[in-house]
């Protein structure tokens, strides 16, 4: 999955990308680099931000979601927790809705998403962007996320949003330590039992910084190492924003997994 911010201040490449054209641009570039799918964002998560309107949202992410799916046979997804912002993506091409709040912070998305027929990431965080990271640090992070997500699936099924429509993920960096988030990676399976594909976003993400102790520009490398470990303990979709390196990290990765399952 390739990152599209169509935002000032996303924590890596905020500023960007927030120019229309510059935004389908990439996501072209991301496409011929080996993209399988692409993630439209108009409102950064970052920890400590703030949210943003509905209708500034829109005006950011609808011009370029119309274009790539008028130029690329790629699914793309909008991540969003709001249903004002979903509907009109939904409509504009989108395929999927990528929200990092589960299903808990607007009651109108998932009926959104089950009248259009649409996929959706069910992604854990802890509290929201502004406070996350304030948060006291969980006594069992494995198990939190579990319940939680369990309870999220039980929101969408109320809805009458079919299974095999939808993705978790357990949310690296989302109101989580630096050792939650190694224990997630090392131990992804916990998530088997739902039986669906799981995804893993952990590019360039600040746990990195503090393990090698270098900014955002100089996390490649460590991206590589946790997207190979995060295929390696089951990952299905890997969340980046370098396609190119990443997709060959992901192909060695997902053939030393294959052959272990073989």
């Amino acid at each position: 999955m390739g990152i599209v911010n169509v935002t000032p201040d996303s924590f890596y490449d905020g500023g960007r990308y927030l120019d229309p054209e510059a935004a389908v641009e990439h996501g072209l570039r991301l496409a011929a680099e080996g993209a399988d799918l692409l993630d439209v964002g108009g409102e950064s998560s970052r920890p400590g931000s703030d949210p943003v309107g509905a209708e500034e949202e829109l005006r950011r992410i609808l011009p370029v979601v119309q274009r790539l799916a008028d130029r690329l046979p790629l699914p793309i997804s909008v991540d969003t927790w709001k249903a004002a912002v979903a509907g009109p993506a939904l409509e504009a091409g989108a395929d999927l809705i990528n929200d990092i709040s589960a299903l808990r912070l607007d009651p109108e998305l998932a009926p959104t998403v089950a009248r259009h027929g649409a996929g959706l990431i069910l992604m854990h965080m802890r509290g929201r962007p502004r406070i996350m990271q304030q948060l006291p640090a969980s006594e069992d992070i494995l198990g939190e996320i579990h319940r939680d997500l369990a309870a999220a699936l039980e929101r969408a099924s109320a809805h009458g949003i079919p299974r095999d429509r939808i993705v978790l993920d357990p949310g690296i960096g989302f109101g989580k330590t630096l050792r939650d988030n190694l224990q997630i990676l090392n131990r992804l399976d916990f998530l088997s039992d739902f039986d669906l594909p799981v995804l893993v976003g952990t590019s360039r993400k600040s746990f990195l910084g503090r393990i090698l102790e270098v900014p955002e520009e100089e996390r490649l490398w460590g991206t590589a190492a946790s997207v190979a470990a995060a295929i390696l303990r089951g990952a299905d979709i890997v969340r980046v924003h370098d396609v190119q390196s990443m997709r060959m990290v992901a192909r060695v990765a997902d053939a030393i997994r294959r052959e272990a399952l073989a």
